[in-house]
């Protein structure tokens, strides 16, 4: 994906299209993982919209829950949906800096040799 040590760096607007490329794939799993989160909440715990998305919002950016969970279900999936949050926004992190790191050691190697 990224190009070899030993090519030159890349242009800078090819490298801005690989950062919006990138900053597109992040958010697209963050909507991903918010609209799993809303559905979850309202078709386990019974949730209106609103509050499902207020759950999902605040599980995901790692603040926790707002309401309080009554359903067995609902528990067992705000537990696996906390769990998958936080791989998810590593993931996330991940997919946003690879760009940036990957050009820093680049430019770093280059000015090596």
């Amino acid at each position: 994906m990224f190009e070899h040590k030993q090519a030159p760096l890349l242009p800078k607007p090819v490298y801005y299209k690989r950062i919006a490329a990138h900053f597109g794939m992040a958010c697209g799993i963050i909507f991903a993982s918010l609209v799993m989160g809303i559905c979850g909440y309202h078709f386990f715990e019974g949730l209106p919209w609103l509050d499902s998305l207020l759950n999902a919002s605040m599980i995901l950016s790692g603040m926790g829950p707002v309401n309080e969970l009554h359903t067995h279900a609902g528990k067992l999936f705000a537990s696996f949906y906390a769990l998958f949050s936080g791989v998810a926004f590593i993931s996330t992190i991940g997919i946003l800096f690879a760009p940036l790191v990957h050009r820093f050691f680049h430019k770093f190697h280059l000015g090596i040799e």
